[in-house]
Protein backbone atom coordinates (compact mmCIF):
# COMPACT_ATOMS: atom_id res chain seq x y z
CA UNK A 1 0.00 0.00 0.00
CA UNK A 2 1.38 3.41 -0.96
CA UNK A 3 1.54 6.28 1.51
CA UNK A 4 -1.31 8.02 -0.31
CA UNK A 5 -3.47 4.88 -0.13
CA UNK A 6 -2.64 4.42 3.55
CA UNK A 7 -3.74 7.97 4.37
CA UNK A 8 -6.91 7.59 2.27
CA UNK A 9 -7.75 4.49 4.33
CA UNK A 10 -7.04 6.25 7.65
CA UNK A 11 -10.31 6.43 9.67
CA UNK A 12 -9.16 9.41 11.79
CA UNK A 13 -10.12 12.86 10.41
CA UNK A 14 -7.25 14.49 12.34
CA UNK A 15 -4.68 12.17 10.73
CA UNK A 16 -6.01 12.84 7.23
CA UNK A 17 -6.09 16.59 7.84
CA UNK A 18 -2.57 16.74 9.28
CA UNK A 19 -1.25 14.73 6.36
CA UNK A 20 -2.67 17.30 3.96
CA UNK A 21 -2.07 20.63 5.70
CA UNK A 22 -0.19 19.83 8.88
CA UNK A 23 3.30 20.92 7.92
CA UNK A 24 4.61 24.39 8.70
CA UNK A 25 4.83 25.66 5.14
CA UNK A 26 1.38 24.53 4.02
CA UNK A 27 -0.32 26.19 6.98
CA UNK A 28 1.67 29.39 6.55
CA UNK A 29 0.83 29.51 2.83
CA UNK A 30 -2.86 29.14 3.72
CA UNK A 31 -2.47 31.86 6.40
CA UNK A 32 -0.88 34.19 3.85
CA UNK A 33 -3.61 33.41 1.31
CA UNK A 34 -6.18 34.51 3.91
CA UNK A 35 -4.12 37.70 4.28
CA UNK A 36 -4.56 38.36 0.55
CA UNK A 37 -1.33 37.00 -0.94
CA UNK A 38 -1.69 35.43 -4.36
CA UNK A 39 1.65 35.49 -6.16
CA UNK A 40 4.40 32.89 -5.85
CA UNK A 41 7.00 35.64 -5.36
CA UNK A 42 4.97 37.21 -2.53
CA UNK A 43 4.67 33.87 -0.70
CA UNK A 44 8.39 33.26 -1.19
CA UNK A 45 9.42 36.71 -0.01
CA UNK A 46 7.10 36.71 3.03
CA UNK A 47 7.89 33.17 4.19
CA UNK A 48 11.56 32.96 3.25
CA UNK A 49 10.98 29.36 2.19
CA UNK A 50 13.18 27.64 -0.38
CA UNK A 51 11.70 27.83 -3.87
CA UNK A 52 11.56 24.06 -4.34
CA UNK A 53 9.65 23.60 -1.06
CA UNK A 54 7.25 26.42 -1.91
CA UNK A 55 6.60 24.99 -5.37
CA UNK A 56 5.93 21.56 -3.85
CA UNK A 57 3.53 22.88 -1.19
CA UNK A 58 1.66 25.05 -3.69
CA UNK A 59 1.32 22.06 -6.01
CA UNK A 60 -0.02 19.90 -3.17
CA UNK A 61 -2.48 22.57 -2.06
CA UNK A 62 -3.74 22.95 -5.62
CA UNK A 63 -4.05 19.15 -6.02
CA UNK A 64 -6.01 19.04 -2.75
CA UNK A 65 -8.39 21.77 -4.01
CA UNK A 66 -7.39 24.12 -1.19
CA UNK A 67 -5.84 26.64 -3.59
CA UNK A 68 -6.57 27.18 -7.25
CA UNK A 69 -3.95 28.38 -9.71
CA UNK A 70 -5.39 30.86 -12.15
CA UNK A 71 -4.13 33.46 -14.61
CA UNK A 72 -3.17 36.80 -13.14
CA UNK A 73 -6.23 39.06 -12.93
CA UNK A 74 -4.18 41.93 -14.41
CA UNK A 75 -3.12 39.89 -17.42
CA UNK A 76 0.53 39.41 -16.43
CA UNK A 77 2.63 36.37 -17.27
CA UNK A 78 2.46 34.87 -13.79
CA UNK A 79 -0.37 32.95 -12.20
CA UNK A 80 -2.13 33.61 -8.92
CA UNK A 81 -3.06 31.21 -6.15
CA UNK A 82 -6.47 31.78 -4.59
CA UNK A 83 -8.30 29.93 -1.87
CA UNK A 84 -11.05 27.66 -3.12
CA UNK A 85 -14.29 27.15 -1.19
CA UNK A 86 -12.63 24.14 0.43
CA UNK A 87 -9.64 26.32 1.35
CA UNK A 88 -11.91 29.06 2.73
CA UNK A 89 -13.34 26.49 5.15
CA UNK A 90 -9.87 26.28 6.77
CA UNK A 91 -10.42 29.76 8.22
CA UNK A 92 -11.68 28.39 11.54
CA UNK A 93 -8.60 26.15 11.80
CA UNK A 94 -6.24 29.10 11.25
CA UNK A 95 -8.18 31.26 13.74
CA UNK A 96 -8.12 28.47 16.36
CA UNK A 97 -4.35 28.05 15.96
CA UNK A 98 -3.87 31.81 16.19
CA UNK A 99 -5.95 32.08 19.34
CA UNK A 100 -4.20 29.14 20.97
CA UNK A 101 -0.83 30.72 20.13
CA UNK A 102 -1.89 34.09 21.53
CA UNK A 103 -2.86 32.50 24.81
CA UNK A 104 -0.08 29.95 25.17
CA UNK A 105 3.02 31.24 23.37
CA UNK A 106 3.22 34.92 24.30
CA UNK A 107 4.05 36.45 27.65
CA UNK A 108 1.41 38.77 29.14
CA UNK A 109 1.67 42.12 27.35
CA UNK A 110 4.01 40.77 24.67
CA UNK A 111 3.25 42.33 21.30
CA UNK A 112 1.84 40.18 18.48
CA UNK A 113 -0.29 40.64 15.40
CA UNK A 114 -4.05 40.84 15.98
CA UNK A 115 -6.95 39.47 13.99
CA UNK A 116 -9.89 41.88 14.14
CA UNK A 117 -13.29 42.15 12.51
CA UNK A 118 -13.03 44.71 9.69
CA UNK A 119 -16.44 46.23 10.40
CA UNK A 120 -15.85 46.93 14.10
CA UNK A 121 -12.07 46.79 14.51
CA UNK A 122 -12.65 44.53 17.52
CA UNK A 123 -10.85 41.23 18.17
CA UNK A 124 -12.72 38.03 17.41
CA UNK A 125 -14.34 36.13 20.26
CA UNK A 126 -12.40 33.12 21.49
CA UNK A 127 -13.34 29.99 19.59
CA UNK A 128 -14.49 27.06 21.71
CA UNK A 129 -16.36 23.83 21.07
CA UNK A 130 -20.02 23.93 22.00
CA UNK A 131 -22.55 21.13 22.34
CA UNK A 132 -25.98 20.85 20.78
CA UNK A 133 -27.48 22.85 23.66
CA UNK A 134 -24.93 25.65 23.23
CA UNK A 135 -22.92 24.80 26.35
CA UNK A 136 -19.12 24.97 26.25
CA UNK A 137 -17.47 21.55 26.12
CA UNK A 138 -14.23 20.48 27.79
CA UNK A 139 -12.21 17.49 26.52
CA UNK A 140 -13.70 15.35 29.31
CA UNK A 141 -17.17 16.12 27.90
CA UNK A 142 -16.39 14.42 24.59
CA UNK A 143 -15.26 11.05 23.31
CA UNK A 144 -14.04 9.68 19.99
CA UNK A 145 -16.03 6.74 18.76
CA UNK A 146 -13.43 4.70 16.95
CA UNK A 147 -14.21 2.23 14.22
CA UNK A 148 -13.98 -1.42 15.16
CA UNK A 149 -10.79 -3.09 14.02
Amino acid sequence: MTRKEAIAAEPCPVARSVDLIGDRWSLLIVRDAFDGMRRYSDFQRNLGVARNILADRLRRLVEADILAAQPNAKGGAYQEYVLTERGQRLFAVVVALRQWGEGELFAPGEAHSDLVEKKTGKPLRRMAPVGESGNLLAPADTEVRKLPR
